[in-house]
């Protein structure tokens, strides 16, 4: 969501011909995030966001705005693409691939923790959408999936940059992954990314999941382990005990979880932690231009490894919980 590509006002008045939303009036470049292009866009007839994807090929692009549209069809919460008058969704902006959204109401929780209210609601709408799109039509392989972060654990191993502690923690996760049975774990349409920044609350309400583009076809449990990584913790860096069980009870009151899935419960939230120091760490170490970029920390998911590896027996008791409460 960093800008990447720069789009005037000028520039942005003649695309928004296209479509019949009114002229524009404000425009207003997005810092946060790493990967695509943003831009908060206010014209006469309402409040959008504009995105021109800095990666992913038009074709491809279809996927993520089909999938946009099935879950507001199935009551879950997230932005809806705006049709041009042609019908499409998809454009070309400044040589990149673009659409627009509605802006959802309210904000993330980036910059405070979830309350237990939102970790029930955040819950409940992942395996929603878990369920909502069993029928999906569309196929798309992860892009951080396992064999990425194999090749990039090696690339990053071989560059001879990390310090011999990163270095030794790397070795084992890499080779601990290689035991885990993804083929045998229930699988679908995930979000692959539902950070705390990806999701609008007004108030305690869930208005909107939203940054779907890491969005592909892998294992439930490994959004569970993305959401459990980043909505779980306390301030002080412990994983709260409290929020994860609330997490997973809403969960498994709409799809309930098996007893498979908990066999690699805590193998998966090491996958997930990995994943996310990984391509902090490839960021960092191998950073883009942009006009405007951020550069998340890796410390910050090489520290949860650590603290998911230490809190084993916890992390497995509350799973049981959840199964035997329900």
């Amino acid at each position: 969501m960093s800008v990447y590509t720069p789009v005037t006002e000028s520039e942005l008045s003649h695309f928004l011909k296209q479509y019949n939303i009114g002229e524009l009036q404000t425009l207003e470049g997005i810092s946060a995030g790493i990967e695509n292009t943003n831009y908060f866009v206010d014209t006469t007839q309402g409040r959008y966001v504009l995105t021109l994807f800095e990666h992913h090929k038009k074709e491809e692009l279809s996927y993520f705005l089909a999938l946009m549209e099935t879950l507001a069809s199935a009551d879950v919460p997230t932005a809806k693409p705006i049709k041009q008058r042609t019908g499409d969704v998809l454009s070309i902006l400044n040589g990149k691939p673009a659409s627009l959204v509605t802006r959802l109401k309210g904000a993330t929780l980036l910059k405070q923790e979830p309350n237990f209210v939102q970790c029930e609601a955040i819950g409940t709408a992942l395996a929603k959408m878990h369920i909502a799109t069993k029928h999906f039509p569309y196929k798309r392989q992860p892009d951080r999936g396992f064999k990425w972060r194999n090749q990039i654990g090696e690339e990053l191993l071989q560059q001879n940059k990390l310090t011999s502690a990163d270095k030794k923690i790397l070795e084992i996760e890499l080779q601990a992954q290689k035991v885990i049975a993804y083929n045998s774990l229930p699988s679908g349409v995930i979000h692959a990314d539902l950070f705390r920044d990806n999701a609008m609350f007004d108030g305690d309400t869930l208005s909107g999941i939203i940054d779907l583009y890491y969005a592909c076809n892998d294992n439930f449990l490994f959004d569970i382990a993305v959401v459990a990584n980043d909505w779980c913790y306390s301030p002080d860096g412990t994983i709260n005990e409290q929020k994860l069980s609330i997490l997973l009870n809403a969960y498994h009151r709409v799809r309930p979880l098996s007893q498979n899935e908990h066999r690699y419960w805590f193998a998966m939230l090491r996958a997930a932690a990995l994943r996310f120091w990984l391509s902090r760490l490839k960021d960092k170490l191998n950073p883009r231009e942009g006009e405007i970029t951020q550069v998340k920390d890796p410390e910050e998911f090489k520290t949860k490894l650590e603290v998911i590896n230490q809190s084993q027996t916890m992390l497995e008791n509350c799973w049981i919980s959840v199964l035997e409460n329900s």
